[in-house]
């Protein structure tokens, strides 16, 4: 029997931990059926708090868990529940609750976070120089506070050395057909699937990801530069127009830009225009060769392999996926 062991905490998002109950319940039906009952139950998914008294996920919900982390000297796979970063020294229940996970980890436990749970691992020490993913929305503060993971953000499910960690919070049913798979089957991993109506092919949360500016950085000239492109982003021929508007030589406007931002004008200006498009998309019937010119750009294919870079799957894909017309 596989022992799976759910980490709960005081703020968690409680539906990643129960979804992981449910799915592994269902995991557990599927292979009665296939075996025919011939085998006994697959899994056996338990919820753990670092001390064993029950938490207050968000929502104000009461979880009880299971067992306390000091009861388990042994498990399987142990899954760090999604909560919202809160960076700094670690408190006491969190520098307990790294002992024992470096003790699992130690002893061949497979590790995995789901969605912000990936800042949990960061902080533990056990990602280090290793690959990581996390929800797209905390990306841009996950690769600052922690420079020494190399953050793959675009992908939904990333291991690295037996630690896996997903991208936000619906990942978790990736993720659980992945240990359903690894533990159990690809057979039984199909057939939970389907059941679950999991997307087997999803591989990237690249399309689910808006651009969100940093506009909290101070700099007074760099915003006024920023509400230009946003405005403009259509009439722009040169970012060197924007530099000498704001009275700063281009040269210094990129490298001042990049500081506040994180992007060069550049990439900030091609970063609106395919937020533009993404709009367009998904709120109007215009085929994308007028959505092109509408957003400032005149070649066609072009655009086109801009914005499957970003997005990682083509305008056609991205509208069949989010049209709300």
């Amino acid at each position: 029997m596989v022992n799976i062991s759910l980490w709960i905490t005081d703020g968690c998002m409680a539906s990643s931990a129960l979804t992981l109950m449910d799915v592994f319940s269902i995991a557990n039906l599927w292979q009665a059926h296939l075996t025919k009952g011939n085998e006994p139950a697959l899994f056996s998914p338990s919820l753990v708090s670092t001390r064993g008294e029950p938490v207050t996920a968000r929502g104000n919900i009461r979880i009880a868990p299971h067992r306390a982390i000091g009861d388990i000297e042994q498990t399987d796979c142990v899954i760090i529940s999604p909560i919202l970063p809160e960076l700094g020294p670690p408190a006491d229940n969190l520098k307990s609750f790294f002992q024992w996970l470096k003790k699992m980890r130690a002893g061949g436990t497979f590790i995995a976070s789901v969605c912000t749970g990936s800042f949990i691992l960061a902080q533990s020490g056990l990602l280090d120089g290793k690959k990581a993913t996390t929800n797209w929305q905390f990306a841009a503060l996950f690769q600052r506070s922690f420079p020494g993971i190399t953050l793959v953000s675009e992908d939904i499910l990333v291991e690295d050395d037996n630690i896996m960690s997903t991208g936000a919070a619906t990942a978790v049913n990736n993720l659980a057909i992945y240990l359903i798979r690894r533990f159990g089957s690809a057979k039984l991993a199909r057939a939970c699937a389907k059941a679950l109506l999991v997307d087997l092919n999803r591989r990237t949360q690249s399309a689910y990801a808006v651009s969100i500016p940093s506009r909290s950085h101070g700099d007074a000239q760099v915003l006024k530069a920023q509400k230009t492109i946003e405005k403009n982003y259509a009439a722009i021929d040169s970012v060197d127009e924007i530099a000498k508007d704001i009275g700063i030589s281009p040269r210094h406007f990129k490298r001042r830009f990049k500081s506040a931002t994180g992007d060069m004008p550049l990439k900030y200006l091609q970063k609106t225009r395919i937020e533009a498009a993404k709009e367009l998309l998904e709120t109007t019937d215009k085929n994308f060769g007028e959505i092109t010119l509408a957003v400032g750009y005149q070649d066609i294919s072009s655009f086109c392999r801009l914005f499957k870079q970003h997005t990682q799957i083509s305008p056609k894909a991205y509208r069949e996926k989010f049209l709300t017309i």
